[in-house]
């Protein structure tokens, strides 16, 4: 069998992103409408409510594309990753309703993540885990951008994979033993819990969500304790910068909640590809290298 050249690699995974990123979007956009239609149906049980006849949300894998306007099923053609939006010029063929730029945003983005993974790791099996790693992280902060919702349906998935990759070295993107898997789920874990308790008592409100928990826990399973420091100091970095931005271009008050699991998953996936660079960089210009 010739040996192909890495380029065509980086290649392949980029197409192979945006097909993807087609599917992040679908998993970003259902996913919380199954939860909420779940949790209404739950809390009416638990409250002995009579039940209401409400129609299950379209499944992440099964049911196709469509308009979610008029409900029209989406030609193959109009599926077609980033192209299908532009020749659509943004509108449902059907029905003229304008379409998020949020499809191509993340295609684009999902298929870009996916080179850059593959370039930095090699066609090996760590450049696959690294690209699952990769796309919970997209779906995951599409989610909470949305809507301040990171999934216990992904977050766990992500940390349980993380844990089990510690004991096969051959697919492990970073080098991490189990314990050290382990004992950075536990730390990242209990390191916000901690902020976040110590807010709440201090002012009585909720600064994050549970779920930044699980995500810290599930990116220390993934790269060992030595992660979490710069991952919560470059999340809290590109939090202020980005709410920074808002709070002056799009005038949001300073009490507007603002997601922080986008900022954790950026800085993780930094530090996933970068992090070495990172600290090597850190250790010059701080004279300890």
């Amino acid at each position: 069998m010739p040996d192909i050249p890495l380029a065509l690699w980086i290649a392949l995974a980029a197409v192979f992103g945006l097909l993807v990123g087609s599917f992040l979007n679908v998993v970003i956009l259902r996913t919380p409408e199954r939860m909420q239609w779940e949790w209404r149906r739950q809390a009416r049980e638990v409250l002995e409510l009579e039940p209401v006849d409400e129609p299950k949300p379209p499944g992440v894998a099964l049911e196709p594309s469509h308009c979610p306007k008029c409900k029209h099923r989406l030609a193959a053609r109009d599926n077609i990753p980033v192209f299908g939006w532009l020749l659509l010029r943004g509108r449902c063929r059907y029905c003229g309703t304008a379409i998020s730029a949020q499809y191509p945003l993340v295609e684009l983005f999902t298929g870009v993540a996916s080179a850059l993974v593959v370039w930095h790791f090699g066609p090996t099996p760590a450049a696959l885990a690294g690209l699952v790693f990769t796309y919970f992280l997209i779906a995951l902060s599409g989610i909470d951008t949305r809507t301040q919702l990171l999934p216990d349906e992904l977050n766990y998935p992500l940390l349980w994979i993380g844990l089990g990759l510690s004991l096969l070295p051959a697919w492990q993107p970073l080098p991490v033993a189990p314990t050290s898997a382990i004992l950075a789920a536990l730390i990242g874990y209990l390191s916000l819990w901690s902020v976040y308790w110590a807010f709440k008592l201090l002012t009585g409100k909720e600064g994050m969500g549970h779920g930044d928990f699980k995500l810290l826990a599930a990116l220390g399973a993934w790269m060992g304790p030595v992660s979490l420091l710069p991952i919560i100091m470059l999340s809290s970095l590109i939090g202020a910068l980005v709410g920074g931005g808002l709070m002056i271009f799009r005038k949001h008050e300073r009490d507007t909640p603002i997601p922080f699991g986008p900022y954790i998953a950026a800085a993780g996936w930094v530090w996933f590809l970068a992090g070495d660079r990172l600290l090597a960089a850190y250790l010059r210009i701080s004279g300890l290298q």
